[in-house]
């Protein structure tokens, strides 16, 4: 990486800028002060516009797509964005003011709607509480006339009259009262009470104590006439929000021109996110930034192309970011490794490496060579049909590769849909024959061979650990730290071989244990000598490198870590045999073959779904625990161009 510094006239920084983000080949970096004799230039206005109008634009389309949902489905999510001619961004702005007022229109209408149902939630609510008075014939509000006090209420207790009339009298018995119930329910009971006004205080004290109250928002209109002009209310309300959400839908066909317009004020608020950031005089301006070392003249050419300019370029230093390059098979990976971390400024980039293991080893765990041709077959068409953009067309090829190891490791293990072409050869035949008489090559079945398979896996375990190990040593050796080259990762390296050898011996001959013997307890000696040579004392080093000798209880459970490529890739063939006993179940009958398909089917898509989510998963934790933790440190920033940060469209490349 490299930093670049490019001045221009302020005559052409419309041109250049434009350029530069059609480019995506500088990262602009934005410096704390300006420097003498040159000034920020405040844009935060305009930016605060192009935001309120790129928010619109996705409110917009979220009512949109509430009352007209977009067509296309699950894979829609697959197609890339529409390509548009760098000449139709001038139509797309002459636009823009038409769109934004379309994107308002949708706003209101939504708030009207939103508005309504409050509103109608509310009348419901009115309805309820006014269900128990539609009997009464004065408003709910009546307090009284000259002679008589009226109270309108409820008791929390269900009562009848007689009932009623005796607690009131129990409560002040020389209270002169008349009471008619309207409605009873359990604990409740709505009534109207009649006293005369010389007793009203003594009657609000008797009945406070019975837990009287009045009807919320009572109004001077009879229950029966309120609650037909809350239906009436209510209707008109339903009608208002269906009339608005046919005016949302007539503006389906905005859709697209929403889409374009919302990118074209993203587009702008970018780049005037650079201008606000980027130091001008009276005539010039000054962008200061990081460019790969293999654009630098790709952009020097660029820039004195559009405008007079001078652009220099220096050495960047650690806390430059990091734009990674690898070719067609490792470059898918790279998504996995910056989901962990960015390569720091320590960090050899590990993507080829990642790439090859994770191709491997999720292959292992699912190893279904029909699973594995699906995957193949499914990623390629939806490449070439939806033609996706770069990060979606990596991630579609990094599970092609995954298909194709699968597919390997299914004729490893003789597993095609799990034993499908067995079980059906039996269901039509009547035979017994297996797998393994059907294949004309020898397989490992995990169910019947499941130790050695676990030793084969702990030896690809101790593989990609050392391979991990492999690059703290480069690591290392390229920062001249040669004593932690060779004692502290050398030393565990040739360790661990040791045992490898050790335990190979075992099987094969002594000669091959003493070997591995000798070469283990040589470097154990040497661990002892080395690791603690930063300890003060003979005694404190001794103790040191002895203490170090306990880490080979961690490798220990790392390398136990890689049973799971067993035990996933047993499950995956366990589960699509279940599968296809039960779909073979019922019989050569027409029954038995409707059975067989809908079982087939439904089982197989259930076993993929879940063995590949679990391969997936697994497969990245050995990638990120077990051999990351040897070597990578992480911590850099990825390089992020100023380019067309675009959604829904991308222009097209002149």
């Amino acid at each position: 990486m490299k930093t670049v510094r490019i001045v221009a006239l302020r005559s052409d920084r419309k041109r250049l800028l434009e350029h530069l983000q059609d480019s995506a080949l500088v990262q602009v970096r934005k410096a704390e002060q300006s420097h003498d004799g040159f000034e920020r230039v405040d844009m935060s206005r305009h930016m605060q516009v192009f935001e309120r109008n790129v928010n619109l634009t996705e409110q917009a389309l979220r009512i949109l797509g509430s009352v007209a949902p977009e067509k296309g489905g699950m894979l829609s999510s697959f197609k890339g964005r529409r390509q548009v001619d760098p000449d139709e961004i001038g139509a797309i702005a002459a636009k823009s003011g038409e769109v934004i007022a379309v994107c308002s229109r949708l706003a209101e209408l939504d708030k009207k709607r939103t508005d309504n149902t409050t509103e109608q939630t509310r009348i419901a609510t009115q309805l309820v509480q006014l269900e128990a008075w539609q009997k009464l014939d004065i408003p709910l509000n009546t307090t009284g006339t000259r002679s008589t006090a009226i109270f309108v209420g409820t008791f929390p207790e269900q009562y009848s009259e007689a009932d009623l009339q005796k607690a009131i009298a129990g409560e002040n018995p020389k209270l002169e009262f008349a009471l008619e119930i309207e409605h009873t329910e359990p604990q409740m009971t709505c009534a109207v009470i009649f006293v005369p006004v010389s007793q009203k205080v003594m009657a609000e004290d008797a009945l406070r104590v019975l837990g009287f109250a009045r009807p919320m928002g009572a109004t001077s209109k009879i229950p029966k006439v309120k609650a037909e002009r809350l239906r009436e209310k209510a209707q008109r309300l339903k009608l208002e929000s269906e009339m608005a959400e046919d005016e949302i839908r007539s503006y389906v066909e905005k859709r697209e021109d929403i889409k374009t317009t919302q990118d074209y004020f993203r587009i702008r608020t970018d780049k005037y996110n650079v201008i606000n950031n980027i130091d001008h005089s009276r005539h010039v301006f000054v962008i200061e930034g990081y460019v790969p070392e293999e654009d630098c003249e790709k952009l020097r050419a660029l820039c004195e192309r559009v405008a007079d300019c001078v652009v220099e370029f220096g050495d960047a230093d650690d806390s430059a970011p990091v734009k990674l390059k690898n070719n067609r098979f490792a470059e898918p990976a790279q998504g996995i490794l910056t989901m962990y971390a960015a390569p720091g400024k320590a960090d050899i980039d590990p993507t080829p490496v990642l790439a090859f293991f994770f191709y491997f080893f999720f292959g292992m765990m699912f190893s279904d060579a029909g699973y594995g041709i699906l995957m193949v077959i499914a990623t390629g068409l939806m490449m070439k049909l939806f033609k996706p953009d770069k990060k979606m067309r990596n991630n579609l090829r990094l599970f092609q590769y995954c298909g194709v190891s699968t597919t390997l490791w299914g004729l490893v293990f003789g597993s095609i849909f799990g034993d499908a072409p067995a079980a059906l050869y039996n269901m039509f035949t009547g035979g017994s024959v297996t797998m393994d008489q059907l294949l004309p090559w020898p397989t490992l079945d995990p169910q019947k061979q499941a130790l050695p398979l676990m030793i084969i896996s702990i030896a690809f375990g101790l593989v990609h650990i050392l391979v991990g190990m492999g690059c703290k040593f480069i690591v290392c050796f390229r920062q001249k730290d040669y004593a932690g080259a060779f004692f502290d990762t050398g030393l565990w390296m040739l360790l661990l071989v040791g045992f490898a050898v050790l335990a190979a011996g075992a099987a094969l001959s002594p000669a091959v244990m003493t070997v591995g013997a000798v070469i283990a307890v040589a470097c154990a000696v040497g661990l002892i000598l080395t690791q603690g040579r930063d300890k003060k004392g003979i005694v404190g080093k001794l103790i040191g490198g002895l203490a170090s000798l306990y880490d080979i209880t961690s490798y220990i459970s790392d390398l136990l870590s890689y049973s799971r490529l067993l035990a996933l890739g047993l499950t995956t063939g366990v589960m699509a045999q279940v599968f296809n006993m039960l779909a073979t179940m019922m019989g050569t009958n027409v029954i038995g073959f409707v059975f067989l398909i809908v079982i087939f089917l439904a089982g197989h898509l259930i076993n993929i779904g879940l063995n590949a989510l679990g391969a997936y998963v697994h497969t990245m934790r050995l990638q990120y625990v077990e051999m990351f933790s040897k070597f990578y440190e992480g911590g850099g920033k990825e390089f992020e161009p100023f380019s067309l940060n675009s959604k829904y469209i991308k222009i097209q490349e002149d």
